[in-house]
């Protein structure tokens, strides 16, 4: 699966990390783009990435990538965590970054779109971009972690949320969702 994983400066950095630790499979081309903003939060929230050997890092501020144009052939990209910034210029088509030019040609291509915002609460103007995005065709996900799997770590309750981006991108994950017996 070809895959374009972009992170932008919301917190939520072990949703990115617990997905990438899923998807560290050969059988998967990943590039990742990350907002400057993004980097600072990974940074203070996670330390380092833990990226796969493999895959392709970008800049936010080139338009340089395979994936920024339409006649690259891609299976999906995700943001996560995505800020209500980006969401908003996302709705908007502003594309004025790789991650917005990006998003901008999936949903013109018609490919899956997954932007999956941590922000709460929302306010109106939250919502109406909310509503945009989805009316343009992305998949709204929001990092909304479950507990009835009886979560133990802070990697379980993250794998809550990641085993629905995989879900939405047809990969089955270990384990997934499964309710523990009691």
């Amino acid at each position: 699966m070809r895959l374009v994983l972009a992170a932008t400066g919301a917190s939520g950095a072990i949703y990115l990390q617990r997905l990438l630790h899923y998807l560290d499979q050969p059988e998967h081309e990943l590039h990742l783009v990350y907002s400057g903003y993004a980097k600072q939060v990974i940074h203070e929230e996670i330390g380092e990435l833990k990226i796969p050997a493999g895959a392709v890092e970008h800049s936010d501020k080139s338009m340089n990538a395979p994936f920024a144009s339409g006649s690259a052939k891609f299976d999906a990209m995700i943001v996560v965590p995505c800020s209500m910034g980006t969401m908003a210029r996302i709705a908007h088509g502003t594309s004025e970054s790789l991650i917005l030019r990006a998003a901008d040609v999936f949903l013109k291509e018609r490919r899956k779109l997954i932007l999956v915002p941590r922000e709460t609460p929302w306010n109106l103007i939250h919502a109406r971009n909310a509503a945009a995005v989805i009316e343009a065709g992305a998949i709204l996900l929001p990092a909304s972690p479950s507990f009835y799997s009886l979560p133990k770590t802070f990697d379980e309750l993250a794998d809550t949320v990641v085993w629905r981006i995989l879900d939405q991108i047809g990969i089955d994950a270990p384990n997934a969702c499964r309710w523990r017996e009691g």
